[in-house]
């Protein structure tokens, strides 16, 4: 059973070289980010998240609130395995594809069809996997001959269209995403909104940051909303968009 448990979990970066910064600009980062103190050899510590606890189980799509530097990001990165709690446990049963940055390994000097082979390695894809699948990703990126070409000669839109259309072949079990990927022109976009679609409802768990409460209330059944890397409320996705929104 495909299941995200979180029991007392934190995460903490130390910040070295750290000593000459102002109280003033340390202060201003409190307010902004999450808690900032020392450790025992004099290290300067963030504490991205403090003390989270929930279970997200088969069928729910979680959307995620707070401002910037609430702890979303560093969530997110948690849940796709990119850090690990420094106390706590986290405990995931599932595969995990994640969204949060589809660019990731893009080689610009490679060509179009070499990077759909290394970016699939990066998203645990297979050759064979890859292999398989690669006719229906070069056709969905609409890239015509330019698929043999070194994406440094792409399109910002081009770019986009093949990274989208790479990353998006997984089915996963659980997916995680930092908002809604909607690329490329008119045209495309239908394309792309049609593939997001199929990717959510295949998925067992979602769970997606997001600054937009209209994608949190039409997509999500549950929010949870983050303030100083703290939950502040968990809840039914409208009870938290009217408490973090408004209205």
């Amino acid at each position: 059973m495909t299941v995200i448990d979180f029991k007392n979990a934190s995460v903490d970066f130390p910040i070295y070289n750290a000593g000459g910064r102002s109280l003033k600009k340390r202060l201003m980062q409190v307010a902004t980010g999450g808690q900032i103190s020392a450790d025992g050899q004099g290290r300067v510590i963030v504490r991205a998240l403090e003390d989270l606890s929930f279970e997200f189980s088969e069928g729910e799509c979680v959307g995620l609130v707070g401002h910037n530097g609430a702890g979303k990001s560093t969530l997110l990165r948690v849940l796709s395995g990119v850090y690990s709690p420094t106390e706590g446990e986290v405990s995931i049963r599932g595969a995990v594809g994640s969204l949060i940055d589809i660019s990731l390994g893009i080689d610009q000097e490679a060509t179009g069809r070499e990077n759909i082979y290394i970016r699939g390695a990066l998203l645990g894809l297979s050759r064979r996997k890859i292999d398989a699948a690669l006719d229906n990703i070069i056709d969905f990126a609409e890239l015509g001959d330019f698929i043999d070409m070194p994406v440094r000669t792409y399109s910002s839109g081009m770019h986009l269209r093949l990274a989208f259309s790479v990353s998006t072949i997984v089915r996963p079990d659980i997916l995680i995403m930092d908002e809604w990927l909607s690329v490329g022109d008119e045209g495309f976009k239908q394309k792309a909104e049609s593939r997001m679609s199929e990717l959510v409802s295949s998925s067992k768990i979602v769970v997606i940051a997001s600054h937009s409460k209209d994608l949190i209330l039409n997509m999500c059944n549950r929010a949870i909303w983050l303030e100083h890397g703290r939950i502040r409320m968990d809840g039914s996705a409208s009870d938290v968009c009217s408490a973090y929104f408004g209205g």
